[in-house]
C-alpha cells in the first residue's frame, strides 16, 4: 500500500516525505484535485492506496463501508504543512504498522496542542 494526500494537504507533502513513505502521492497528481470525497474513496480502494486526510467525512465513509481503503485521519488540524509533516514523520513506524495489519482500517493522529502555542 501507499498513501494518497488528500486535497486538504499540501502537495509538496508529496516530496517531503517521498523517503519515508515510498509512492506517496496527492490526489491532483492523479485527476482528483476538486474530487468529491466518494470518487477519491473508490479510487484509493481500486489502487491500493491508504487516505491521508483531515476531512472528517472520510472517517464515516470508513464506518459506513471499512476497507479498503484505509484511512488515515488527522484530528482537528488546520495547521501548516511543516507541522502536519511532522507529525507524519513521527508516526511513520506507527503508519507502515497500520497499513500492514491486514483488519485495520482508520488510524486517527492529533497534533499536540503545545505545537501551535507557539
Amino acid at each position: 500500500m501507499s498513501l494518497l494526500l488528500d486535497e486538504n494537504l499540501s502537495p509538496r507533502l508529496t516530496v517531503r516525505l517521498a523517503s519515508l513513505f515510498p509512492g506517496v502521492i496527492h490526489v491532483r497528481d492523479v485527476g482528483l484535485k476538486q474530487a468529491d470525497d466518494r470518487e477519491i474513496w473508490d479510487w484509493a480502494r481500486e489502487n491500493d492506496r491508504t487516505v491521508v486526510t483531515t476531512d472528517a467525512d472520510f472517517v464515516e465513509l470508513v464506518k459506513l463501508k471499512g476497507s479498503p481503503p484505509k484511512l488515515v485521519h488527522i484530528e482537528r488540524c488546520d495547521f501548516p504543512a511543516r507541522v502536519i509533516e511532522e507529525l507524519l514523520r513521527q508516526n511513520a513506524i506507527r503508519i507502515s504498522e497500520f497499513e500492514r495489519h491486514p483488519t485495520a482500517h482508520l488510524l486517527i493522529l492529533r497534533v499536540p496542542l503545545t505545537k501551535h502555542i507557539r
